[in-house]
C-alpha cells in the first residue's frame, strides 16, 4: 500500500490498510524519518479520499 494506492482503496470503503515495503523504502534505523514521512503520506491520502 503506497500513498498512490491508498486513496483508491479508501474511496471504495477499505478502513484497514496494510503497508509493508512502502513504509520502509529509503529508510534505515539510522534514518527513521523516512518511515514517518511514508506513513503520514499514506494516511493523509487515504483520509482525503474518504472525505
Amino acid at each position: 500500500m503506497t500513498a498512490e494506492t491508498a486513496p483508491l482503496v479508501a474511496a471504495v470503503g477499505a478502513n484497514v490498510l496494510v503497508a509493508g515495503s512502502a513504509v520502509f523504502k529509503g529508510g534505515s534505523p539510522e534514518q527513521p524519518q523516512f518511515y514517518e514521512r511514508h506513513i503520514k503520506a499514506i494516511r493523509a491520502t487515504a483520509d482525503a479520499a474518504r472525505a
